[in-house]
């Protein structure tokens, strides 16, 4: 089985990386390319015109995955997986076709984020058994109303995937943070549709870095990140690893908490916290870090925060 899976992964990084190329020939020649956004330093302005939407190549993980375990849960997260591209495509062709880096507005994002987490979480709780439960230490749990437990999980769901694409920011940022948080899921799932759907998604996302890494010869986009956001929110909910998420998820939240922050700062003093939120940006203006070194030491805390998860999970949490 593990062979298996792993030659499943295998093929899907082959693919990704050979059929890449082809995609992003495609994008250029239909003028579908990254608007940049004016406040942004001047390497960034550097990469105007640099392919959008590469994250589509991200479908030959769904396409693999229901093509090799074709089951009722897999069905369901590669389902997940294409609802958030969708919205991100949407967003994405918009600043790639009108080279608008604003897209469509927050709040149409939002409204389909929390329409789909909905129906999502509505799948999960009639068809897969879902339970308003979150996991505790040693066994005890905290038992929620269904519809408490529902409100939260929206929040969460739709809250992280937006954290997640946050991160998305700079060359290969999120396919070296997103990568150890895929495999975290693959470790503990006992589900196989789970350990397969991760370690494709992981296979995936390794061939797209290949185009991804600095400098980027395309960026995946919302189509992408989004996507990314939503499915690892659900495998989550699905592992039932909520209170791990502060932990697990600490880059993203980081990320997410610097944009809040920056915004509350800047209302009530008229000064910047961040020298630009996302933290990522503030690390590069504020203190000269370049984009692979960032990219570096946000994928470690990416991996350190898998291995204490893991080892919570694996002493605290696990049956």
């Amino acid at each position: 089985m593990m062979f298996g899976v792993l030659g499943i992964s295998g093929l899907s990084f082959l693919l990704v990386a050979a059929f890449t190329p082809l995609l992003i020939w495609g994008l250029r020649s239909l003028k579908l390319t990254q608007p940049i956004r004016s406040e942004l330093p001047p390497d960034h302005q550097a990469k105007r015109g640099t392919p959008l939407m590469a994250g589509l190549i991200l479908l030959i993980g769904v396409v693999t995955s229901l093509r090799f375990h074709l089951a009722p849960l897999m069905v369901f997260l590669c389902a997940a997986f294409l609802l958030f591209s969708s919205i991100g495509f949407m967003d994405d062709f918009k600043k790639a076709s009108q080279q608008d880096p604003a897209g469509i507005s927050g709040r149409t994002k939002l409204l389909f984020q929390f329409a789909m987490t909905g129906i999502l979480l509505f799948a999960l709780f009639r068809s897969f058994h879902l339970t308003s439960d979150i996991a505790l230490f040693h066994g005890f749990q905290l038992h929620l109303p269904v519809a408490v437990y529902i409100l939260i999980m929206l929040l969460f769901v739709v809250g992280s995937a937006n954290a997640i694409n946050f991160t998305d920011g700079l060359d290969g940022l999120l396919i070296n943070v997103a990568m150890p948080t895929y495999f975290f899921f693959f470790l503990i799932s006992d589900k196989p549709e789970v350990q397969t759907f991760s370690l494709v998604m992981i296979g995936c996302l390794l061939g797209l870095f290949l185009y991804n890494i600095y400098p980027a010869r395309a960026f995946m986009g919302d189509t992408g990140s989004l996507a990314i956001g939503g499915s690892l929110s659900i495998l989550a909910v699905i592992e039932k690893v909520e209170i791990l998420i502060p932990i697990l998820f600490s880059v993203y939240l980081a990320e997410q908490c610097s944009v809040i922050l920056q915004v509350w700062y800047y209302k009530r003093t008229k000064l910047r916290l961040f020298r630009m939120a996302p933290i990522h940006y503030h690390f590069s203006l504020k203190h000269g870090w370049s984009e692979n070194k960032i990219v570096m030491v946000f994928g470690f805390v990416s991996w350190a925060s898998v291995l204490v998860c893991w080892l919570i999970w694996k002493f605290a949490l696990a049956r």
